[in-house]
């Protein structure tokens, strides 16, 4: 099995993430976090698609693992220990129900069987009945980072190094209070319909955890994918903020432009999903 820094690079997801304060947890939990984070586990996000994609490689295919992972990432800000669990086995049944919504049957067929996908839905039903009020930490970006994450966040908080990262972190009363400033422009302004209905969905998804959690958007693969000089000049959040702070100010136009601009980057960047 090569290292995490030997091992090829996955290029193709980004991550929104919520990091919560310990105290979030309830017990027994707490106490599994707190002596996870005392052992200095660090694993990355290559190691968890790593392990995502093995399943999948399999004859047959696990579309869903049989076990919830006990990982997660971990992040200390001020002294207090945020905890980003991976829950693996939801964000697998949640993400075979977008791949159900998206792509072909004969496609899906080929990647995933039928009868897994149908033992996976029947699993996944049982384990909601007994677990209504679940939400993932973590949600992924296939070939992009969604237009509507890089509201939450400000281009004075981006982070990047070359060939490591490209990502930006912010308190999570700071991405709330954006998106809801962001919201209220977009809803007051035609044409952007799309984007206000994705921020009500992420916004509804932010609400379930504790205030003084952190957010995290991360370009992750993305950085293995995309050239660095064009990494190095994304400022996408920025672009963002100015489209929509024109549009604050009456002048749609700009506002107009802006967004196309952005639209058209990730755009681009998303039609690698289809070649070859």
């Amino acid at each position: 099995m090569p290292s995490a820094r030997s091992a090829p690079a996955v290029p193709y997801a980004s991550y929104l993430r919520v990091y919560e304060p310990l105290g979030a947890f309830a017990e027994p939990e707490r106490a599994h976090w707190a002596d996870y984070a005392r052992q200095g586990q660090a694993p990355t996000a290559q190691d968890e698609l790593r392990r995502s994609l093995a399943d999948l490689v399999a004859v047959p295919p696990v579309g869903v693992p049989a076990h919830e992972s006990p990982d997660a990432f971990t992040a200390e800000v001020d002294g207090v220990l945020l905890v980003c669990p991976w829950r693996t086995r939801l964000r697998g049944w949640l993400a075979l129900e977008e791949l159900v919504a998206d792509f072909p049957q004969p496609v899906l067929d080929a990647a995933l069987p039928p009868v897994v996908r149908r033992q996976a839905a029947a699993d996944y039903e049982r384990w909601r009945e007994r677990n209504p009020d679940a939400r993932p930490w973590i949600r992924t970006g296939v070939w992009q980072v969604p237009l509507r994450w890089f509201v939450l966040v400000a281009d004075e908080e981006r982070d990047y190094v070359a060939g490591e990262w490209l990502r930006y972190r912010t308190p999570m009363v700071q991405a709330r209070r954006r998106l809801a400033r962001a919201l209220r422009t977009l809803r007051a302004a035609p044409g952007y319909g799309g984007l206000a209905e994705g921020l009500v969905e992420v916004g509804s998804w932010l609400e379930e955890f504790h205030p003084r959690s952190m957010v995290e958007l991360d370009y992750g693969g993305l950085v293995h994918a995309l050239p660095a000089e064009r990494l190095a000049a994304d400022r996408s959040a920025g672009d963002l903020a100015a489209g929509i702070a024109a549009l604050r100010d009456g002048d749609a136009e700009t506002a107009s432009e802006a967004y196309g601009r952005l639209a058209q980057r990730w755009r681009a960047v998303r039609m690698r999903l289809f070649a070859n």
